[in-house]
């Protein structure tokens, strides 16, 4: 690779390593694995840096890449089994509820099924289109739809009363 191309590839990841990283955390729930998933995307990015056309694509590359290989890995292991925390009952106030309610929307998110949670990741939390979203998934819009509606009832359903989704999508969340 000529060394203006590496250099316009290290800016790529420079400007934008932050952002790919807190997608890839809400997809696998895990930062070491986030950065795993991170790092092998932007390997397959470099690979292909030659061939994309103009570095705009490259970000949609990279997304896609994280969430195809996400969805690879989640295919290939079993990821039911996590050491957690066990949260308080009822906490302080503040912050602290904030922090609660955050940590339980998490584990709900890493309760779905891969292309559901890369769905929501990428629709409410990266605030792609429906048309982004489906393109970065190698899916039809009307797929987004389907497994986003999906998603958020299993949302709904696995926070109950803790948490109003509707409200949080509108406000956009605790996620960020």
């Amino acid at each position: 690779m000529p060394a203006r191309d590496r250099a316009a590839f290290a800016e790529f990841v420079a400007a934008r390593s932050a952002s790919l990283h807190r997608a890839a955390y809400l997809m696998v729930g895990d930062v070491g694995l986030a950065q795993d998933l991170v790092q092998e995307a932007l390997t397959k990015t470099y690979v292909a840096w030659p061939r994309l056309r103009h570095v705009g694509a490259a970000e949609a590359y990279t997304r896609k890449a994280i969430t195809t290989t996400a969805i690879t890995w989640f295919r290939k292991r079993s990821w039911s089994e996590r050491a957690t925390e066990v949260l308080p009952e009822k906490a302080d106030g503040g912050h602290a509820d904030a922090v609660v309610v955050r940590h339980s929307l998490l584990a709900a998110l890493a309760e779905l099924p891969p292309r559901q949670r890369a769905v929501i990741v990428l629709r409410y939390y990266e605030d792609l289109s429906e048309r982004q979203t489906a393109e970065a998934l190698g899916c039809a819009v009307g797929t987004v739809k389907s497994q986003a509606s999906a998603g958020l009832t299993r949302l709904r359903t696995l926070m109950g009363d803790e948490l109003d989704i509707d409200d949080l999508i509108a406000s956009g969340g605790v996620l960020a």
